[in-house]
């Protein structure tokens, strides 16, 4: 096959949210652009939310299916969080993306580089500017986010999730673990579609825990609520690791612009990343029609900060057992709301975020347990741990 040369301003290797995001603001900011993805027309299939205050202002208010002013959290108490929360219409967020106006190529990236990408069929794109939006690399021994969601009929739940009502973190000791294996979490909001997902989550346990484990955590949850399933639910499930660096500044090479969950947008404490890329999309946008680095735009002095400081974070979580991971919790929901959002969004209030790191260790109780939240004791407590 001829070879073909396609001269764009940027080239975004991998279409999911954060991929054709950053394509369709380019290209409505007069760019050229050009986008690879071996299924450009497929619908993504993880759930995505957000803090309602996180998503940009140019995102349209269909993009919302489901809204939850404010969500429960368990620790060793009953907390409301007074602070909208919302789960995405996959479809019309899809909507909200287009990208008419970009050159699709539906095929594989086989090599990226920092200005051309080669694709399987032969051909090399040039660009400006490569970004690499693609996936996330294996798990192995990495800190991970794992989960396994249950949807269930909304009105056969309504007495466990009330409709308008969610539970953001539930550690109330309902999934049948001992304090002797790894924690986990329930996560259960409304979808928007008459649904409400039970989704047993574990965060920053090295390795992450098998969707057969969580599975069976959450029928427990379930079960102890009175709730049988007839094993005919939809369900979705996740395993991603938690530790994905941002890029470096200097000394990059020929590599392309990592962005998203890729380019260390992948909140290590809470698993999250899709609304954080969103709101970056146009910090990308800006710095690419001033011809700087983008690099440099989104990962200043304050947000390298906040990521290392957030990595101690998860650091601590993936050490802990369940009756410690209850008291962190009941230790940092006790803080203010602006030292709330700095953990669990801000993306560079590196002061909040200090103060809030201090305070939560000050205060998780009993005193000895502070040690394995730092590092001092039990460091590897759930290294090479599986399910008996």
């Amino acid at each position: 096959m001829t070879n073909r040369r396609h001269d764009v301003d940027i080239c975004v290797v991998g279409l999911g949210p954060t991929g054709r995001a950053l394509a369709s603001r380019c290209a409505a900011a007069g760019l050229t652009v050009a986008v690879v993805d071996p299924r450009p027309d497929h619908l993504w299939n993880p759930t995505y939310s957000a803090w309602a205050d996180e998503l940009p202002d140019w995102l349209p208010e269909t993009v919302v299916a489901a809204r939850i002013e404010a969500p429960t959290v368990w620790t060793n108490v009953e907390r409301r969080i007074e602070r909208p929360y919302v789960v995405l219409s996959k479809t019309e967020l899809w909507k909200a993306l287009p990208i008419d106006n970009v050159q699709v190529e539906a095929q594989r990236a086989i090599d990226v580089r920092a200005h051309e990408v080669d694709l399987a069929d032969g051909d090399t794109i040039q660009a400006a500017v490569v970004i690499d939006a693609r996936g996330l690399p294996p798990v192995h021994k990495r800190p991970a986010a794992s989960a396994h969601g249950i949807f269930v009929d909304a009105d056969r739940v309504a007495e466990f999730v009330p409709p308008g009502e969610a539970l953001m973190l539930d550690w109330r000791p309902e999934n049948g673990a001992g304090n002797d294996e790894p924690p986990s979490f329930l996560y259960s909001v409304p979808i928007g579609d008459g649904t409400v997902i039970f989704e047993e989550t574990t965060l920053g346990v090295p390795g992450g825990l098998t969707q057969g484990e969580l599975r069976k955590r959450v029928l427990h949850r379930l079960a102890t609520h009175g709730i049988e399933l007839t094993g005919d639910e939809p369900t979705e499930g996740c395993h991603y690791p938690l530790d994905q660096p941002p890029p470096r500044r200097f000394g990059r090479g020929d590599s392309p612009v990592p962005f998203g969950s890729r380019g260390g947008m992948m909140h290590p404490c809470t698993g999250y990343s899709v609304a954080d890329s969103l709101a970056l999309t146009d910090t990308v946008v800006a710095a690419l029609q001033a011809g700087a680095d983008p690099v440099d735009a989104l990962w200043t002095n304050k947000a390298r900060l906040v990521y290392w400081m957030r990595m101690r974070g998860v650091a601590g979580m993936g050490r802990l057992t369940t009756e410690q991971m209850r008291s962190m919790f009941d230790a940092f929901f006790t803080a203010t709301p602006r030292q709330q959002r700095a953990l669990l969004s801000e993306h560079d209030d590196a002061s909040a975020l200090a103060t809030v790191l201090f305070s939560t260790v000050a205060h998780t109780w009993p005193f000895r347990w502070r040690y394995d939240l730092v590092g001092w004791t039990n460091r590897k407590r759930w290294v090479d741990w599986s399910a008996s």
